[in-house]
């Protein structure tokens, strides 16, 4: 099965910077083809990605729209991981790109 489809993840490198475990509210969609956005939230959270729950399974280098809700910030961000979470959809760990307004963690950080 391939790296990010359901396997847990085997990254051998060091994240440059640490995850905050964060709830926070978003709505994802797919960037490249037109669909419902998904409401959901987030399980931890760094200023350059998130770790989000979906209903929809993703392939690694999907790109989707993210915003919060409420809140300024959004983002294209591309999909690193994709892990089946059994009985409850699938964890997807995004890197955001070409992001606007202000991200949860410079407003901990009070940037």
């Amino acid at each position: 099965m391939p790296l990010g489809t359901g396997d847990p993840k085997t990254f051998t490198f060091a994240r440059r910077e640490a995850r905050i475990p964060m709830e926070v509210g978003v709505r994802i969609a797919g960037a490249r083809v037109p669909e419902e956005p998904e409401t959901t939230f987030t399980e931890n959270v760094s200023s350059r990605g998130a770790r989000v729950w979906s209903t929809q399974r993703w392939k690694i280098n999907d790109h989707l729209m993210i915003a919060t809700l409420p809140g300024s910030f959004r983002a294209e961000a591309r999909v690193a991981y994709c892990e089946s979470v059994r009985g409850s959809g699938y964890a997807v760990g995004l890197e955001f790109m070409n992001a606007v307004g202000t991200w949860v963690v410079a407003d901990c950080l009070g940037n």
